[in-house]
C-alpha cells in the first residue's frame, strides 16, 4: 500500500531527478545529446527515476492534482526500463526540453502549496 507521508518524499525525488535531467540537458544539441553516451545514459537514468517516483505516488494524490500526465510519467519509466530496445532518442530529448520543465514547475508547486500535514493525516481514499 502506498502510503500519503511518502508522497512528500517521492514529489521532492521527481523534483531533484528533474533537476539533474535538465542540468545534464544544459547547452546541449540534440546531436551532442546522442552522440556522448555518458550523457544520453545520465539522462535516461534521471528520467526513469523521475517515472518511479511518480509510479509509487498514491493514487490519491495523482487523482487530486490532474495537472500532469501521471500515466504518460509512469509510462515513459516502463519504456525506459523493459523497452530498452525500443526507445526513441527523439522521444527522450522531447521529454527532457519539453516536457521537464512544466513537471518541475508543477511539482514545485505541489511541494510548496500543499499543507503536507493536513495531507498525511487524512485516510487514503482507496
Amino acid at each position: 500500500m502506498r502510503e500519503r507521508i511518502r508522497d512528500k518524499g517521492r514529489l521532492q525525488d521527481i523534483l531533484d531527478y528533474t533537476n539533474n535531467a535538465l542540468q545534464f540537458a544544459e547547452g546541449v544539441t540534440y546531436e551532442e545529446f546522442v552522440a556522448d553516451r555518458m550523457r544520453y545514459f545520465a539522462i535516461m537514468k534521471n528520467v526513469e527515476i523521475v517515472g518511479e517516483a511518480a509510479n509509487m505516488l498514491t493514487d490519491d494524490f495523482q487523482t487530486q492534482h490532474p495537472e500532469l500526465p501521471w500515466h504518460q510519467i509512469v509510462g515513459m519509466r516502463h519504456v525506459l526500463v523493459h523497452g530498452y530496445a525500443q526507445i526513441s532518442d527523439m522521444k527522450l530529448w522531447r521529454t527532457v526540453t519539453k516536457d521537464l520543465p512544466f513537471l518541475r514547475e508543477q511539482v514545485s508547486r505541489y511541494l510548496a502549496e500543499t499543507d503536507w500535514e493536513k495531507w498525511e493525516r487524512e485516510p487514503n481514499d482507496n
